[in-house]
């Protein structure tokens, strides 16, 4: 996965600000989105939890110490595996069984109340809902994981949809987070003036700057698809929301 933090500039913490100041002149006309995953959420307990249990089942036992700490390459599962402890060889047998086993339960909402905040997010979605915008969670989950995805917000502090804030979903699994993300841009047009949006993923991202030219685009370096996507070049990388 091409690592994007070099992206990263000074200041970087003057645009996060800068969009608040900027929701806050527009009120309810202006819209704030924001994706989840790896963008408000850091999935890497989810991740690990189901390492850890695939390495119960398979009797495994250095898959059963999976932490946060082994997941230093985005989403690469056989790398995790292989930080884990397994071999390389091991690793690249096993692969094909642990996706399967991986994506039976990633996509669950049992299995997505074990995210945590990416640092500063929740603060920083209580600033966003305190300018009087609307915040609006655009994600690729399905709406099968709606009730796991709200009880993550609650365990987090962060802000619960209802009101000025909405969270959209894909309605099933099946259709392409891409596809979906772009089916969205209509519906927000429609609701106001996109403000800012921040996103992970090069690509959600770019469709973003491509738009709605006068947004501010914010990409969150954390991690991503690792699909080699250049960023447009009017988007502010940043690490986290701490302000």
């Amino acid at each position: 996965m091409s690592d994007l933090k070099h992206r990263i500039r000074p200041g970087w913490a003057d645009a996060l600000r800068g969009v608040l100041e900027k929701a806050t002149a527009a009120k309810a006309s202006g819209l704030l989105v924001f994706d989840l995953d790896s963008t408000v959420f850091d999935n890497r307990p989810r991740q690990s939890r189901i390492v850890r249990e695939l390495g119960k089942a398979k009797g495994l036992e250095p898959l059963t110490r999976c932490g946060v700490e082994h997941w230093t390459s985005g989403w690469d599962l056989k790398a995790a595996m292989v930080a884990c402890g397994l071999t390389e060889a091991q690793a690249d047998a096993l692969y094909k069984d642990a996706k399967a086993f991986w994506a039976e339960r990633f996509f669950t909402s049992e299995y997505c109340v074990d995210d945590i905040e990416v640092p500063g997010a929740t603060r920083y979605l209580h600033a966003a809902v305190g300018t009087g915008a609307q915040v609006l969670y655009v994600t690729g989950r399905h709406e099968a994981m709606r009730a796991g995805t709200v009880k993550c917000f609650e365990k987090c502090g962060m802000p619960v949809p209802g009101g000025a804030v909405q969270l959209l979903m894909k309605p099933t699994l099946r259709e392409s987070d891409d596809g979906y993300k772009r089916d969205t841009h209509a519906k927000l047009k429609g609701l106001g003036a996109l403000v800012a949006a921040f996103d992970n993923e090069p690509t959600h991202i770019n469709d973003y700057a491509l738009q709605f030219p006068d947004a501010v685009v914010i990409h969150l370096a954390t991690d991503h698809s690792g699909r080699p996507v250049e960023l447009h070049p009017r988007t502010v990388s940043v690490p986290d929301f701490r302000i």
